[in-house]
């Protein structure tokens, strides 16, 4: 509700007020007379976004099982990501040694339940292949 969130910046600035300082640092502040304002931190899941951010979950089929003895494994992703942010990730989360990264854009399809009309959603994979002797638990 925007005529609420006056109070919802309120309770931000409460929260990011800043930690006591020494007296030196006290003194040096006032002969300035700058004022020290501590802004609320705000984490954006852009293209430098978390390793969990960018990796969802692992796709898990027939498929993907019979690729999992290949060293190949199958995940699903956020849109607009890019082959290094994935290598990036999945090397984050699993500490695993990642030598190739394939992408799969899958479309959204039309459903239909009697008259009414609709799509599933649409999704991208990753298939990624990693080094030979290492492996990654999904189950």
């Amino acid at each position: 509700m925007a005529l609420f969130d006056f109070l919802k910046r309120k309770k931000e600035i409460e929260k990011a007020k800043p930690v006591e300082k020494s007296p030196e640092k006290i003194s040096d502040a006032k002969k300035t007379k700058k004022e020290v304002k501590a802004a609320p931190v705000k984490v954006v899941a852009g293209k430098a976004g978390f390793s969990y951010d960018i990796v969802k979950e692992p796709h898990i089929s027939e498929k993907s099982t019979y690729l999992n003895e290949k060293n190949k494994y199958v995940f699903k992703i956020r849109n607009n990501t890019n082959k290094p942010e994935i290598k990036k990730s999945i090397e984050g989360i699993y500490g695993v040694t990642v030598l190739a990264v394939n992408m799969v854009k899958i479309p959204r399809k039309k459903r239909r339940l009697g008259r009414s009309q609709g799509f599933k959603k649409g999704y991208d994979k990753a298939i990624v292949t990693i080094k030979e002797g290492e492996k990654i638990e999904l189950f």
